[in-house]
């Protein structure tokens, strides 16, 4: 039978419950359990046992806050299902974790009040340090993020004004230069989607218009504000090649509405790149496997996470120094594939 409390209902062991069953002080507990080279073997030994038979769990929060260390590192993300935060995620874990870290993961689903909301719980829970994607963040968030005395890094973006620390690139050079690919290679009828229309989609955006302009050409461009998927790229493509049937060519804000472009597109029986050149955005791993290829902006998703950890790590438990450059720009690389090709002769 479980053990209760009269009530029927459980309840969770504490240390006095492991000291009464080891027949010792909650004070030797405490000791055995954070400082094991202070008690005997023997008593360490009992202590084990009854720790094992009540399946006691440590109140870690308690004593770290008692040393302000709770080794855990706050993370918040726009999107726990895009697969441009897996690799990204991925890098937060394998620095922090072999270092006997907690990395507690929120989802903001790219809503600033709910952004706003997720910082406040996850402060709630005293990490050692903040890691949030992008740069912005409400007036509230922001001072929150500065007045918590912690290391803060925001990333995937740069900005000139960070909290703390920026590490990223700039999504606006990025989109610049996805365009003027297509520039290149001959394309005056160049189309652009945004899904969803966030900080980092609308910069991308920016740069796609500053290449339009810069050429003299006409920018066409179509958004919605919902989470990326094949689906909306598929959709979109189809109220672009009927509002706009001259458009030759398309840069999509991300690689899933690149494939879902290229998939609605050889369904109408077109070929891309002969009818439609195709450039994606992330370099997300189905972007080389695809048929065609996809070309597309790549952009180093691990190299920031893990740039961001190690500098974490450098402040909270090594030199305690920050970087000199509080703004890091990892920057970008335009990987051609078979996607993108020069415009069809007409």
């Amino acid at each position: 039978m479980a053990e209760g409390n009269g009530s029927g209902k459980r309840r969770r062991k504490t240390l006095s419950d492991v000291a009464a069953r080891a027949g010792v002080s909650a004070v030797t507990v405490s000791r055995a359990l954070n400082r094991p080279e202070m008690v005997s073997e023997d008593l360490r030994e009992r202590i084990r046992s009854a720790v094992e038979e009540l399946a006691y769990i440590p109140n870690e929060l308690a004593s770290a806050l008692a040393s302000a260390r709770t080794g855990r590192i706050g993370v918040i993300v726009p999107s726990l299902t895009n697969g441009v935060f897996g690799e990204y995620l991925r890098a937060l874990h394998d620095v922090f974790l072999p270092a006997g870290f907690q990395v507690l993961v929120l989802n903001s689903g790219y809503v600033a009040g709910k952004e706003e909301r997720a910082i406040a719980t996850m402060l709630g829970q005293h990490p050692e340090a903040m890691i949030v994607t992008g740069i912005d963040q409400t007036k509230q968030a922001r001072r929150m993020l500065a007045e918590a005395a912690i290391p803060v890094i925001q990333t995937m973006e740069v900005t000139d004004d960070p909290i703390d620390i920026v590490i990223g690139l700039s999504q606006e050079d990025a989109g610049y230069a996805a365009t003027r690919h297509l520039i290149q290679l001959g394309h005056r009828h160049i189309g652009q989607m945004a899904v969803p229309l966030d900080s980092r989609a609308r910069q991308r955006v920016k740069g796609y218009q500053r290449a339009m302009t810069e050429a003299g050409f006409e920018p066409f461009h179509v958004s919605m504000d919902a989470p990326s998927t094949f689906a909306y790229g598929a959709e979109l493509i189809e109220t672009m090649l009927t509002r706009w049937p001259k458009m030759t060519a398309l840069f999509a804000g991300n690689d899933n509405l690149a494939l879902g472009a290229l998939f609605a597109v050889q369904r109408r029986g077109m070929k891309v790149p002969d009818d439609l050149s195709i450039v994606g955005f992330n370099d997300l791993e189905f972007a080389a496997t695809s048929f065609p290829s996809l070309t597309t902006v790549a952009t180093p998703r691990y190299k920031i996470g893990e740039r961001a950890a190690a500098i974490v790590l450098e402040i909270i438990r090594g030199s305690g120094t920050r970087p000199k450059e509080h703004t890091i720009d990892l920057g970008f690389r335009l990987i051609r594939r078979e996607s993108s090709e020069a415009p069809p002769t007409r």
